[in-house]
């Protein structure tokens, strides 16, 4: 028998009273509000063609009823009876809350299911379990109360073969070239209860295989499965206007069955193109976002040194240094084309087997960099005496007007790539593991020192101003120097000869161009926002030096400040999608030991470490110096052992190991790791 609607009228009002069960395949069961997200969805689907189960809902307003303590409607009686062939045929009895299954949360495993349900009296049971689920997802969870509309969906229980979870795309990345499948033999509750792993399958759109990973449980999945699932999830993502978590299962009958869709809640983030990227190389130079302003002054000089420095070297052709993005800024973060700086591997194919121009072009860069290790250190230090002759010169800013402040900002970049230039250069002479102080070990001493002997701040700036190494650049009123510094011992001195010692001094003094921009674009700002023409100082970070120079040169022009909100951090490694988002990827050379010997304990992700902690960072700050005392070992997901805080954390005897990709998700805080500086390798270990 079919319910039907009531047609009871109350408080005389002419609208019928909402029914209380409706059919999944009745047009009513599509309204969320009366059947809730997980049985409209599956209602929409049906109609649209898709290999639904019939069932039923027990609407919203019939669970109101019966959490009043009102009687059972008898169209539930009799609907159950269809569905169940009286009782003789298994159920599974769902919850669908109207805030369940929405793009924005899934609320997922929050609600009660109930799975095999046979005759009246369990039928009953599973339905109260289910409605009292509400309360149960409310203590768990802050965006719902408890008041909530709840309906209950039931199906009959498929008897399947196999079955699992379909991801319109990958559910961690984002990325829309790929669909995900989890697969297990029996039904997907198997895997969606946590109970095994199941197989992981990756394909393309058009359900072809790119890699499987077997797991507890899993199922094999034939090429015309994994094609007809893709096709499951282009159709449904058509039907619901994006991307869907589908849960399926394969009957013993052979036919695919729907038995959930959903939004996927990871965003859509396209399909990646073009070379990797990562924030690695930069992330210690720049490791706080960028405004427009600071992105022209530092980082603009910063590609066209890199550029020169690929080509001077022979590491990469003028063409492939002409095509790539080099240094791309993302939200005000900053990332560096990783396909160009880091080596490849794997064996050559046959292609460059029989072709002789990558070989040449080693032979000639072996030469080229042969004769540049000789030239080199005598040109850094002309450019390191250069640098400082430039910075000498630089007038006192307050005696400079509004168009000699500008003119010195264009000044200071083609000084800047010059000393990044000779700085990348030098970096490829100089040996990972030689011992050497570094410029953020002489800040760290200075610092510490100057604030026993009384100095502010200020003043140990304008006296001591190595100790900007430990300072990211940024436009503003004065730098922040970090707080509760300890004077680490003193490492060996170095010849001012050797390649590293040289590259130290150029990094100093690429910080110190920096700062003498961040100084008169302060300057400027404050005069601006005096006269009016900015609402705030801080607003001329949001202006780009070209409109800058252009507002200098003319009184009467708009400055408009288009600040950028900052971006999530970025990932490791990752390529830019059609859509222009950061997709993650893959790979890379891996984690790589630092130095510093070996250390065990804690986790611990964020500020303030406590003692005897390991600390795990996506970036290497050196902000982060003055934390390495209290550490027993530092982990990084990207960054190189030429890194200040990496040679700065050897000094100092802590354990670090730098390249561990995805570190922040493999140990999460209060994982006890064992560090090893030397071979790179982080094992966890059992908590005492």
């Amino acid at each position: 028998m079919r319910p039907t609607p009531s047609s009871h009228r109350s408080g005389g009002s002419d609208a019928p009273d909402p029914p209380l069960v409706v059919l999944l395949d009745d047009q009513r069961a599509g309204d969320p509000a009366l059947t809730g997200a997980k049985a409209a969805a599956l209602a929409t689907a049906a109609r649209a063609g898709l290999p639904v189960l019939p069932g039923f809902v027990l609407t919203t307003a019939a669970v109101e009823r019966l959490a009043r303590g009102q009687p059972w409607p008898s169209a539930l009686q009799d609907a159950w009876r269809d569905v169940s062939a009286d009782g003789t045929r298994p159920l599974v009895v769902r919850s669908s809350s109207t805030v369940e299954d929405l793009g924005e949360s899934s609320m997922a495993g929050r609600f009660e299911s109930v799975v095999g349900v046979r005759g009246a009296e369990e039928f009953r049971r599973a339905v109260d379990v289910v409605i009292a689920s509400r309360e149960q997802a409310a203590a768990g969870s802050a965006a719902v109360t408890g008041r909530e509309p709840l309906a209950v969906l039931v199906q009959p229980l498929l008897s399947a073969e196999c079955g699992g979870v379909l991801f319109g795309i990958d559910p961690v990345s984002g990325r829309e070239d790929r669909l995900v499948v989890a697969a297990v033999t029996g039904g997907p509750d198997r895997l969606v209860s946590g109970e095994v792993d199941g197989s992981r399958y990756e394909i393309r759109p058009d359900g072809r295989r790119t890699s499987v990973t077997n797991g507890d449980g899993g199922a094999r999945l034939s090429g015309r499965r994994l094609r007809e699932l893709a096709q499951l999830a282009a159709r449904t993502a058509t039907i619901f206007g994006g991307p869907q978590d589908v849960e399926w299962g394969y009957g013993d009958d052979g036919r695919l069955r729907l038995l959930q869709s959903r939004p996927v809640t990871a965003e859509p983030r396209g399909r990646p193109t073009g070379p990797v990227l990562g924030p690695g190389p930069v992330a210690e130079t720049f490791p706080e976002p960028l405004q427009p302003l600071e992105v022209d002054l530092w980082v603009d000089p910063l590609r066209e040194a890199l550029g020169r420095a690929l080509v001077l070297a022979g590491t990469a052709t003028a063409s492939a240094v002409d095509a790539s993005p080099l240094v791309p800024v993302l939200d005000g973060r900053v990332a560096v084309d990783l396909d160009l700086l880091e080596p490849r591997h794997g064996s050559p194919g046959l292609r460059e087997r029989l072709d002789p121009r990558p070989r040449l072009r080693r032979l000639h860069a072996s030469w080229r960099v042969g004769r540049l290790r000789s030239a080199l250190p005598a040109l850094a230090r002309d450019v390191v005496d250069a640098a400082d002759a430039a910075l000498v010169d630089v007038p006192a800013l307050a005696d400079l007007d509004d168009r000699q402040l500008v003119a010195l900002l264009h000044r200071l970049r083609p000084a800047l790539v010059s000393v990044h230039a000779h700085e990348l250069l030098v970096g490829l002479l100089v040996d990972p593991q030689a011992p050497r102080t570094t410029g953020a070990t002489t800040a760290l001493r200075v610092l510490a020192n100057a604030r026993r002997a009384g100095l502010a701040d200020a003043e140990i700036i304008a006296e001591h101003p190595v100790v900007l190494a430990l300072a990211a650049p940024q436009v503003g009123p004065a730098p922040t120097l970090p707080p509760g510094v300890r004077a680490p011992e003193a490492g060996p001195p170095g010849d001012e000869t050797e390649p590293g010692v040289l590259r130290e001094a150029l990094r100093l003094r690429a910080r110190w161009l920096q700062e003498a921009g961040a100084r008169a674009a302060w300057v400027l700002a404050e005069r601006l926002a005096a006269a009016g023409r900015l609402p705030r100082p801080e607003d001329l970070r949001g202006v780009g030096l070209a409109q800058l120079t252009a507002a200098v040169d003319d009184d009467a022009a708009t400055l408009t400040s288009r600040p950028v909100v900052p971006g999530e951090p970025l990932p490791a490694r990752f390529r830019m999608s059609d859509t222009g988002h950061p997709v993650p990827v893959a790979g890379g050379a891996g984690a790589t030991g630092a130095g510093g010997g070996t250390g065990t304990g804690p986790v611990h992700q964020g500020e303030d470490p406590p003692e005897g902690s390991v600390l795990v960072v996506r970036n290497l700050d050196p902000g982060l110096a003055p934390l390495l005392p209290r550490l027993a070992g530092l982990i990084a997901e990207t960054g190189s052992v030429l890194a200040h805080l990496a040679i700065l954390a050897r000094e100092s005897g802590v354990p670090t190991v730098v390249g561990l990709p995805d570190a922040l998700e493999k140990f999460p805080p209060g994982t006890v790791v064992r560090v090893d500086g030397a071979t790179g390798e982080v094992e966890q270990q059992e908590a005492p």
